[in-house]
């Protein structure tokens, strides 16, 4: 993109369609709500509507938009205030304009280097954090710990995963059959992407036992320790246990004190799974649901479930970097520079599985900036009391029973 080409857009057209895609944008949010949430095309109908070729010429971009015409109708409007499933996803417009600079300076972030802002923004705003939800400071880049950004929560479990595999084995997981006595534990409740993640790291679906849980559906520390100490009698080493806060299911607690404690006598790594829970400690009322944490090896949650940051933000955080680093560092010719070489910086690609790395701590940064602290708790203490205000004319309901307790924003219900 330049002032006078002739083959890319140029500065001025894309000025003029920029304020055209953000007046787009807002009118689709203005009448968000005049859509049916869920989408009512059948399969493949969208691709049949779409042309069978691609352009030999290119096209103005007023033609390119009169196609969202075409893709529209295939749109799950997530952020419609009517959207009821699976978790909030509520984005905002800082986030927005946040994720737009990030994409217009285009800079990839993995290693200091390349971008030192993209680097130490994040770092500085994930510090902010651990201060605004009082988390433990072992978490802080001042201490042994840090916090990054992943993509997803299903990212972070398996990075932990694998940091869990490495620390079990001394790094030598990569040595024949090392994998095959490892197990990893979770809750009969937990997110299905942990089993995913116990393939992907090579430990074996059929090494991951589940645990049962109480009539709350939180995990069972007395049963977690009978199956630690079952494979530890056949030979097995016991490596990661994931703690989750709020399932997926029922907002079920798993009772991370108890565990915590459990995971320390055996030496096993624990991860916390708060994925979409965690924003909720941004309110002090509320934060005892994370009593434990200073346990944790690793925790993970989600800005852009519950803390109004655009898809996609899942915040990791681990008490010992080396740990982690260790595990997933390599260091190719190409990679090589002075500041890493001297250990004087982060290079965030060691911290995660893809090398490359969006600047995702912009949004997180205009949103924090835009809200401050008392907006962002007076949204999420507005959640809560809605919920309450529901669980409450539910009970004067016969016709319904809340089957679980209510301990965030979910209700589960059943009929009478």
């Amino acid at each position: 993109m330049n002032k006078d080409s002739k083959l890319h857009m140029t500065t001025d057209e894309f000025r003029k369609q920029g304020h055209e895609i953000i007046d787009w944008i807002a009118d689709y949010y203005d009448h968000i709500e005049e859509y049916p949430v869920l989408s009512q095309v059948q399969p493949g109908e969208i691709r049949a509507s779409l042309p069978k070729q691609a352009p030999e010429e290119g096209k103005s971009y007023d033609k390119i938009m009169n196609d969202m015409d075409l893709i529209m109708p295939g749109i799950t409007h997530w952020q419609s205030p009517n959207f009821h499933a699976y978790f909030p996803c509520a984005t905002s417009g800082p986030a927005i304009l946040g994720d737009l600079i990030s994409t217009g300076l285009g800079v990839n972030g993995m290693n200091w280097a390349t971008s030192p802002s993209c680097t130490e923004v994040e770092s500085h705003v994930l510090d902010w954090i651990v201060d605004m939800m009082d988390l433990p400071k072992g978490f802080k880049t001042d201490s042994k710990g840090g916090g990054v950004i992943q993509d997803t929560a299903s990212s972070s479990s398996l990075v932990a995963l694998i940091a869990a595999r490495e620390k079990i084995t001394n790094g030598l997981s990569n040595d024949e059959g090392s994998n095959q006595r490892l197990t990893a534990y979770t809750s009969s409740q937990s997110h299905s992407s942990i089993e995913k993640a116990v393939g992907i790291s090579g430990i074996g679906k059929n090494n991951l036992r589940l645990v049962d849980v109480d009539d709350t559906f939180a995990m069972r520390p007395d049963h977690l320790e009978s199956l630690i100490k079952d494979d530890l009698s056949n030979n097995r080493l016991p490596a990661y246990v994931c703690v989750t806060i709020a399932t997926t299911s029922s907002t079920a607690i798993d009772p991370l004190v108890a565990i915590g404690k459990i995971c320390k006598k055996y030496g096993i790594w624990l991860h916390v799974d708060a994925a979409m829970a965690g924003p909720v400690a941004l309110c002090p009322e509320y934060r005892h649901i994370l009593d434990g944490l200073e346990y944790a090896d690793s925790y993970s949650f989600n800005p852009h479930k519950w803390m109004l940051t655009s898809f996609d933000c899942s915040l990791f955080y681990v008490m010992d970097r080396v740990k982690l680093i260790q595990s997933l560092t390599i260091m190719p010719e190409y990679l090589k520079n002075a500041n890493s070489q001297k250990e004087e910086v982060f290079d965030f690609r060691d911290w995660g599985i893809p090398l490359g790395r969006r600047f995702r701590s912009l949004k997180l940064w205009h949103v924090i900036n835009y809200y401050g602290i008392n907006g962002l708790q007076a949204y999420i203490r507005e959640h809560m009391e809605n919920t309450q205000k529901l669980k409450s004319w539910i009970e004067q309901d016969k016709r319904f029973e809340i089957v679980a307790p209510v301990p965030l924003t979910l209700s589960a219900l059943g009929l009478q």
